[in-house]
């Protein structure tokens, strides 16, 4: 039988164990688990971590041993999150009830990636792992050549090495010891990226039945879909459904799985080209996901065919462009809404369209026409289902249903207020948003804010060093104008050559990968995309004056530049899984826009070096 972890036994056997025979197992098991030898800088890792450990359990005072023995102690070495990509806490402790997970680093400091680093397992294992649900899991880091006094930094115990065995020999029992055996075959469901999601639809496994996932009512929209697609089918009916949310909220997610699970014609359809684009490379099929340009020019531009699907999901819909842009684009004479609901309405005998709207999204010329232009489509044919805060939007009657409304963000594991506290910065409201940021900090997600970009670059190749299904890298306003000259690429001509679907999907060894710094994706290129922590450039677009935010951006056909300005860097800070640094440039007239962010709560990033 395989196993997910290099040693497990209790302190007793460790310390029975000789150094040679516990090295050679962890050195096999890991062979087991990755196909691969261990490496060299590996391996002396964890010759160090062990000599630590034995010096910290075979202590003179023999009643401190003999207690922690007796408390049946297990030591549970390089513990494998299963599905998270080789993701290892160097240690889980478990005893008297709690679960103690521990990173070692060979260092004399205290870094700020690496705190956050192992606070993320701890947070993770707390909120996915089954069998520690009910259990408090704190987060501990021994840098190995610390020799100061203990301390705790946002909820991260720093131990000095020496302290181990009188820091577990501290701790109360709370409740009956953890069983092992358990506790490693444990069910753990993390939360899927967009990409992962839709690999697991087609490779026909079950998406993780996730607390947070039911929390945002998930299932149960999918289950009013479902009766909605039966009842259509079975009266001959077209329905027109909204759902509303906000960023990360799992709109995707739900039209991804509506489509799939449906045993009639379907088609997931989307205006945001990125994301068919890597969905499709992720994929290796153009079959399921399709650009709705297409879609358009085929069955409204050049009259052909009516589509053969009765079921047509229509995502990221506030890209739905107006009549101006559409006739300019494809020379069709309406806006967007109706002329998809045109097509939809020569489907034969019955329809569902289901529309996936991102509030505050709308960052494109010709998307600035709102909600009102479906109410303007519509004939008579459709009924419409929505939340009752889109329900105003409409003339006629309609279902009112507020589980249609997607409050809760998915993307940023437990950051409930991460949608608040950018509210409140783009808002003007910087007092409130400081206010909000330590509910941020206490639910795992680091906010950090610097003008060093290689301290922002450090960061993240050191807290997921080793961790390579994790993604960090450069976003950044596709109208800023100052970026270039540090290194953040945004300038035309540059994103226009970005393989998109590898820049987000390819390890990070692949020079094609976010993680290089080498290419920077645009809003546009990251709306209803994620990574796990990605470096946000803030340029001159969008700078503070005189108590509030201005544009210096002029474009042409925009009614509200700055409104535009202002949706784009929305969907900029909304990109992140674990945090975001903001990065702002080193220059005079980016001094109050970096003062203003200060004042908003986020913790100054500096170089540690």
């Amino acid at each position: 039988m395989s196993v997910n972890y290099g040693w497990m036994g209790s302190i007793a056997d460790f310390l029975a164990c000789s150094g040679q025979d516990w090295f050679a197992t962890m050195q096999a098991n890991y062979q087991a688990m990755y196909q691969m030898r261990s490496t060299t800088t590996q391996n002396q890792a964890w010759e160090e971590c062990g000599e630590i450990l034995r010096a910290a359990f075979a202590v003179p005072e023999a009643a401190q041993f003999a207690t922690l023995s007796r408390k049946s102690w297990t030591l549970i070495f390089e513990y494998e999150l299963p599905g998270e990509g080789g993701r290892r806490p160097d240690l889980v402790i478990l005893g008297a009830g709690h679960i103690l997970v521990f990173e070692f680093k060979q260092k004399a400091t205290l870094s700020t990636a690496d705190l956050d680093q192992v606070a993320a397992y701890a947070r993770d294992l707390t909120e996915y792992h089954q069998a520690s649900a009910n259990h408090p899991v704190s987060a501990i880091l021994i840098p190995t050549r610390y020799t100061k006094e203990n301390v705790i930094r946002n909820t991260v115990q720093i131990l000095n090495p020496t302290q181990i065995g009188k820091y577990l020999e501290s701790l109360t029992e709370t409740e009956s010891e953890i069983d092992s055996n358990q506790w490693v075959d444990s069910i753990y469901e993390p939360l899927p990226t967009v990409i992962a999601a839709a690999r697991r639809i087609f490779q026909q496994e079950p998406l993780p039945s996730i607390r947070r996932a039911q929390s945002a009512k998930i299932p149960e929209i999918l289950d009013y879909l479902r009766q909605i697609v039966d009842r259509a089918s079975q009266q001959k009916e077209r329905h027109l459904i909204l759902i509303t949310g906000v960023p990360g909220a799992g709109k995707t997610l739900v039209g991804l799985q509506f489509v799939y699970q449906s045993d009639r014609p379907a088609i997931f359809l989307s205006g945001n080209r990125p994301l068919i684009s890597v969905l499709q490379y992720a994929l290796q099929s153009k079959a399921f996901v399709r650009e709705i340009r297409n879609f358009y020019l085929q069955h409204e531009a050049r009259r052909q065919s009516a589509p053969r699907e009765n079921i047509i999901v229509f995502d990221e819909a506030q890209r739905a462009w107006d009549a101006d842009r559409m006739s300019e684009k494809y020379g069709i004479s309406s806006a967007a809404p109706g002329a998809v609901l045109r097509i939809c309405e020569r489907v034969p005998d019955w329809c569902v369209l289901l529309g996936l709207i991102g509030e505050g999204q709308t960052i494109h010329v010709g998307e600035e026409g709102g909600i009102e232009q479906w109410n303007e489509g519509l004939s008579e044919s459709w009924q419409v289902h929505c939340s009752s805060e889109q329900s105003k939007y409409f003339d006629t009657s309609v279902h009112v249903n507020d589980l249609l409304n997607l409050t809760t963000s998915l993307r940023s594991h437990l950051a409930h207020h991460v949608q608040t506290w950018v509210a409140h910065v783009l808002n003007h409201d910087i007092d409130r948003a400081r206010a909000t940021m330590p509910l941020l900090i206490e639910e795992g997600f680091n906010c950090y804010l610097t003008r060093d970009l290689e301290a922002a670059k450090e960061y993240c190749r050191s807290r997921y060093q080793n961790q390579s299904d994790k993604r960090y890298g450069f976003v950044a306003s596709s109208r800023s104008r100052n970026l270039v000259k540090y290194g953040i690429r945004n300038d035309y001509i540059s994103t226009q050559k970005l393989n998109i679907g590898a820049w987000y999907i390819d390890p990070p060894d692949s020079e094609n990968s976010c993680c290089t710094f080498d290419r920077v994706v645009t809003e546009f290129s990251c709306q209803g995309l994620e990574l796990d922590f990605p470096i946000i450039g803030w340029g001159d677009d969008l700078i503070w004056k005189d108590e509030a935010w201005i544009t210096t951006t002029r474009q042409k056909n925009v009614r509200d530049p700055l409104q535009l300005r202002l949706n784009s860097y929305r969907v900029l800070l909304t990109r992140g899984r674990d945090g975001f640094i903001l990065y702002v440039p080193p220059e005079t007239k980016m001094d109050r826009t970096f003062e203003i962010l200060r004042s908003s709560g986020l913790s100054l990033l500096i170089a540690e070096r």
